[in-house]
């Protein structure tokens, strides 16, 4: 087994002392994109997990929308789950509040605690595939699992 960059090694961590037994995989290629995460899973576009920061528009709070691969969120209404308008965050924002960069952010270890908004999208698949850190790590697990992990209430994100 070769060794993890220190990003994933701490995904892989996290899920170890959380009791679960996935294990982080870094390929050599992009996993930045959903369809590139895809590709290198060989699964399907929709059971690839997007972790997309958002930001309250008043509070600045940051909200966090685990999507489906092939889905665009519909800000309008995470807005009124979230009870503020949401805007995009720039990258510094995205590094600060997650501790990770864009193309790699998992859905679990972030540096601050955020709402989280689940993809109903997901519950039609019994496992999926998420970002572990780095813009070419991933790791799979059980979709009931995730919503366990983050807490994060199931909604329509589109």
């Amino acid at each position: 087994m070769h060794t993890l960059s220190p990003s994933a090694q701490k995904i892989q961590n996290l899920l170890n002392s959380l009791g679960y037994s996935y294990t982080v995989v870094e390929q050599a290629e992009s996993t930045r994109t959903a369809q590139e995460a895809a590709d290198r899973a060989g699964c399907e576009l929709g059971q690839i997990v997007k972790s997309l920061i958002f930001k309250g528009k008043e509070s600045g709070k940051p909200i966090l929308v685990l999507a489906s691969g092939p889905n665009r969120v519909n800000e309008k209404r995470i807005g009124e789950f979230a009870g503020e308008a949401i805007v995009k965050p720039d990258a510094d924002f995205v590094r600060a509040v997650t501790g990770f960069v864009i193309g790699g952010v998992p859905p679990i270890g972030h540096a601050e605690k955020m709402e989280t908004y689940l993809d109903e999208d997901f519950l039609q698949y019994p496992t999926i595939w998420a970002a572990a850190g780095t813009p070419n790590a991933i790791f799979e697990l059980k979709t009931s699992d995730l919503q366990a992990m983050t807490d994060g209430k199931v909604v329509s994100i589109k």
